[in-house]
């Protein structure tokens, strides 16, 4: 169970059976610090949409070129942090369309008469 179930259930048990904290993450089994815990990380909604009018610009740049672009911008930000919010706001590589094949019927392969001498067979239109 990650510490923010831990997190959860300790508050379940604390509302619904009136319990304190301490007999709460004793039932549980976990330590008081980690369901006390409050996580503090910063705002980054500036850089998710500048990261997502980058992404939609420049369609063929992955997270560690739209990595580099944003430090030439100037903001403050690590290779991990914008792999993160590039997976959570999937966005993805456009791929590139395939190879263009040909239209349309092609003429009917050659049938074999009958063996040369050499061992290879001699076909009815001869080019």
């Amino acid at each position: 169970m990650t510490p923010a179930g831990y997190r959860e259930a300790a508050g379940h048990l604390q509302a619904a059976y009136e319990m304190s904290e301490r007999r709460a993450c004793r039932v549980l089994g976990v330590d008081r610090t980690s369901v006390r815990y409050q996580a503090t990380r910063p705002d980054d909604g500036a850089l998710r949409d500048r990261l997502k009018a980058l992404a939609q610009e420049r369609r063929r740049f992955g997270y560690r070129r739209l990595h580099v672009l944003l430090r030439r911008e100037g903001h403050a930000v690590n290779r991990k942090r914008v792999q993160r919010i590039y997976r959570d706001e999937q966005l993805t590589v456009r791929r590139r369309g395939g190879r263009k094949r040909a239209m349309g019927t092609r003429r009917p392969l050659d049938l074999p008469l009958a063996p040369t001498s050499a061992g290879r067979w001699t076909s009815s239109q001869t080019s």
